[in-house]
């Protein structure tokens, strides 16, 4: 990773922390207001201008045939082109109201309009697999119970094969050294025999040999393909012994109580959202307010409303904040390290930084409703007409879609999967 390509990373996750603590810090309602343009505003340049031109510049930059004189022009074409397409998402999406379509071309609420449409993509698809792939991963009721014994059945069956392998290649090494052998030998006496003898004796010898040859390629390939099965098997035995035995402690315990909480959630999750949808129904209560509302009505609670209901919400909306980041910087970091080279090292960091901004641009989108009413205020001042209902509605249709198929896919490999016993008599 080059210099410039650290310090424009370095500066894009500045912003996008900065922003949380400004917009959320000390200060009037103005100062506030002038924090939250100056940065979101940053944070478009960036996504819009800055980040797309170097990702167009360092791929243009790894291309081969492409003179090194032209990347600089090519890379502000791929730009335009880029804009252009980024300019065209928005116009089948009813995201600002109709009668301010006509809204200047450098506005706030156009650039947000089109990063949210991608970043609560994003958002939604990311959730909708992590709400259902956390609780499969991380509770025992799903993990295949797996003995020491079942280990040492198949690395035994894998040492076997391996050693038949060995034995059958030693055969294949020999039956080809005794063929030259044999053809040198019949070379030499073509020069006192006849040529007919001389042919005959090689085809007896050949035909046979070169069949025993090709059956014994054919058996080594198909015992090499056998042996790869076994040693997969042999680590996924080894990986499901580990997470039985983390399982049963503490932090296993722990994790396994969270994977019972979270199918709660996307369980109630998709019923919300499946409602959400079929009722055109958008949240105008953060869940705070509303849990705070019920205990002081129905419970009879003496508290301060307004105190308690801001800090709540507050520790409730850094919450969402650290764990969705750490989600997203997880996920994206095991895609990113599998497809990573010293080539595309400046490209990858680069898309980690578009996307982490289209985070961020979104997750201020759909925690609006999670802030107190204060703050809600002022990022409906500082984003403008927007409409809000929309991204809410989208996230719960990508979300809904998401799980779903999580789940089915899920299911499927969990079905198809055989257990440890039908392995081991197939092997």
């Amino acid at each position: 990773m080059t210099q410039p390509v650290q310090t424009l990373f370095e500066r894009a996750m500045t912003i996008f922390c900065d922003g949380w603590g400004k917009g959320f810090g000390h200060g009037g309602g103005g100062y506030r207001f002038i924090c939250w343009n100056v940065v979101l505003y940053t944070m478009l340049v960036f996504v819009i201008v800055i980040i797309p031109f170097y990702i167009g510049y360092f791929v243009l930059s790894n291309i081969r045939f492409v003179k090194k004189g032209l990347v600089k022009m090519l890379s502000l074409i791929v730009w335009i082109i880029y804009l252009y397409l980024f300019w065209k998402v928005g116009d089948p999406f009813p995201v600002i109201s109709s009668s301010k379509r006509s809204l200047r071309l450098l506005s706030m609420e156009q650039g947000i309009s089109r990063i949210g449409i991608i970043g609560v993509t994003v958002m939604a698809l990311l959730s909708g697999f992590g709400a259902v792939n956390y609780p499969y991963t991380s509770m025992a009721v799903f993990m295949r119970p797996v003995t020491h014994t079942d280990i040492q059945i198949v690395e035994r069956k894998l040492m076997q094969t391996m050693d038949m392998i060995v034995v059958k290649k030693k055969r294949i090494a020999l039956m080809e050294r005794d063929s030259r052998s044999q053809k040198n030998r019949n070379t030499k006496d073509a020069s006192t025999s006849g040529v007919w003898s001389m042919l005959k004796s090689v085809a007896s010898v050949g035909v046979g040999s070169s069949e025993n040859l090709s059956t014994l390629k054919c058996e080594v390939s198909a015992l090499e393909e056998l042996s790869r099965q076994l040693f997969v098997e042999a680590v996924d035995l080894h990986t499901m012994e580990d997470r039985l035995e983390w399982s049963t402690t503490w932090q296993g315990k722990y994790f396994n109580f969270l994977g019972y909480f979270f199918s709660i959630y996307c369980m109630w999750k998709i019923f919300i959202s499946t409602i959400n949808i079929v009722f055109d129904r958008v949240g105008r209560v953060d869940p705070v307010t509303r849990g705070l509302e019920i205990a002081i009505h129905w419970v009879g609670l003496s508290i301060d409303f307004n105190f308690w209901s801001q800090h709540v919400s507050f520790l409730l909306v850094g919450c969402i904040v650290v764990t969705s980041i750490r989600g997203l910087l997880l996920t994206l970091t095991k895609f990113f390290y599998a497809i990573s080279s010293s080539k595309s090292s400046n490209v990858i960091v680069l898309l980690l930084a578009q996307i982490m901004g289209m985070y961020f641009v979104s997750s201020v989108l759909l925690m609006r409703m999670n802030m107190p009413a204060e703050y809600r205020t002022i990022i409906t001042q500082v984003l403008g007409d927007l409409q809000f209902s929309f991204y809410h509605r989208w996230f719960d249709v990508i979300f809904l879609v998401s799980a779903l198929s999580s789940i089915a896919f899920l299911y499927l490999a969990h079905k198809q999967a055989p257990s440890t016993d039908s392995k081991l008599n197939n092997y």
